[in-house]
């Protein structure tokens, strides 16, 4: 028990006001739409008012929708010629998209480290809010209980009950009511708990009141999962961290349709054309070929930082990985059948966290198999893309992955879809408008068949852009760096672009 000497609330937080809408002055929402081509989540369905709930996609017209066990030849007489001619990429407009509210679309996601929340709801609505953020992916390693009841079920509830590292409780009280139940519930929590209030009011008086009494926060009618997440990763946040990098993994539909290509050329573009500092980690520890494609044989890598997850470090983690050019560095797969890789679930989550504070964008190539750390990095990433060719085995594969993955991230935009080596010469093809809407996402990217570049690119271990920096498939790999930074290129770049088509021979 504590006294009122002691006030166990007062943490010494430095509160920020948080009456502003979250997306108040948000450049993206007001950019102009590029004129280049289509977005592709305007085909989504308009955000949804607030308190509504989620909308299924509709599939219902949709061939593939019960794609649990098809007969191939019903799906193959759908195969005919690609509507996209393969001389050229379908790419969307690189515009300013939706971003979901409380979201930082230029860093990562923080998660909630391991702590017990206790929850009291007066309405219905706050308590299933509350348990939708429980069950978000930055909320996995917390545990939440809730319970229905105000601050004075709260304060009843621990007179003889151990506070948690964390108490949310709504109130539908007065000001002066709530103050005086908050001061009875200081008198039973113990030291280092903290408060959250979820109240009806939005008045800054009582805002800075509370926060002088040592309230860690006030929520004011949270009306998605999001609000409350982000308010609770905000008090868990490690301030010497400078960042938290935005993690995007790349994922095979299947073996071979070019994933690890497209993510080494996605780092580079970042680092290279979008010019921010990127990290590319090769998860495919017998067979990666991150070093390969770019040239490099380190004598260290990811198979030792995952040997070691509770001393990788900063300083450890610079060791580990190779430069690659100013903004590049690589942390390379062993690439060998020495030994066995029987590493645990927990050390590729605690590597992949550690690894989110060396750079601004860290990119996973996801090696092609299945298991229990598989999954749980996929649903962790802030951006997944699907790589896959336009074929059965890759749209059943690209199918359970986009279903588990929207299972997994009810909150979190879908993953990408990436259409490689369309247009094969004589091969039966499914069209890219059909694979789209088998899986309910329009592709962000369609590269066509183009052998001669890649396998140029992949002997020489350099980058497409390095090889034919003014090629389709180039271009396309620039623009999805741009499409998921959400970042347009540098001035330097844009004027060369403008001056190459003023002195361009006529």
């Amino acid at each position: 028990m504590t006294t009122r000497d002691q006030d166990p609330f007062d943490l010494g937080f430095e509160a920020d006001d948080e009456f502003a809408s979250p997306v108040a002055g948000d450049p993206w929402r007001a950019a102009p739409a590029s004129a280049i081509g289509h977005d592709p989540f305007d085909d989504f369905p308009p955000a949804r008012p607030r308190g509504e709930a989620a909308a299924a996609v509709p599939v219902a017209s949709n061939p593939f929708a019960e794609l649990t066990g098809p007969s191939a030849a019903a799906l193959l007489d759908l195969a005919r010629p690609p509507e996209v001619p393969a001389a050229a990429p379908v790419w969307s407009a690189p515009v300013a998209e939706e971003i979901l509210p409380g979201v930082d679309a230029t860093t990562g996601d923080a998660s909630v480290p391991r702590i017990a929340i206790h929850a009291f709801g007066v309405r219905a609505e706050t308590l299933a809010i509350i348990e939708a953020a429980a069950a978000d992916r930055r909320m996995a390693r917390a545990s939440v209980t809730t319970r229905t009841g105000g601050l004075e079920t709260a304060v009843d509830f621990y007179q003889n009950q151990a506070t948690p590292s964390l108490v949310l409780v709504e109130t539908m009280d007065s000001a002066q009511r709530m103050l005086a139940l908050l001061d009875g519930l200081a008198q039973v929590c113990d030291p280092g708990t903290k408060v959250v209030v979820i109240g009806q009011t939005n008045d800054i008086a009582l805002y800075r009141e509370l926060m002088r009494r040592g309230v860690s926060e006030y929520l004011a009618q949270p009306q998605s999962p999001l609000q409350v997440i982000r308010a609770v990763t905000a008090l868990y946040a490690d301030p010497a961290a400078p960042f938290v990098g935005r993690q995007v993994a790349f994922v095979g539909a299947k073996g071979g349709v070019g994933a690890s290509t497209l993510a080494h050329n996605f780092a580079w573009s970042m680092a290279e054309r979008v010019e921010a500092a990127t990290v590319i980690v090769d998860l495919d520890l017998p067979f990666g070929t991150a070093g390969l494609d770019f040239n490099q044989d380190p004598l260290q890598g990811v198979l030792d930082a995952l040997s070691q997850p509770e001393r990788l470090d900063p300083v450890l983690m610079d060791r580990m990985m190779v430069r690659c050019g100013d903004r590049l560095s690589l942390l390379a797969a062993p690439a060998t059948l020495e030994q066995d890789y029987e590493i645990g679930a927990d050390a590729y989550e605690e590597v992949t966290q550690k690894m989110r504070g060396a750079a601004p964008f860290v990119v996973l190539d996801m090696p092609h198999l299945w298991a229990p750390w598989t999954r749980r990095v996929l649903v962790g990433s802030d951006d997944l893309v699907i790589v896959a060719t336009p074929d059965l085995a890759s749209l059943r594969n690209a199918k359970n992955i986009v279903d588990l993955v929207r299972q997994g991230r009810p909150n979190d935009a879908p993953p990408r879809l990436v259409l490689n080596q369309v247009g094969v010469p004589g091969r039966p093809e499914i069209p890219v408008k059909d694979f789209g809407e088998a899986l309910g996402v329009t592709p962000s990217l369609v590269l066509p068949f183009d052998p001669k570049l890649f396998g140029q690119a992949a002997n020489n271990g350099q980058m497409i852009a390095e090889v034919a920096p003014k090629s389709k498939a180039a271009e396309g790999v620039d623009h999805l760096a741009r499409l998921i930074s959400r970042r347009e290129a540098p001035a330097a770049v844009k004027s060369a672009s403008i001056l190459s088509g003023l002195f361009k021979k006529k």
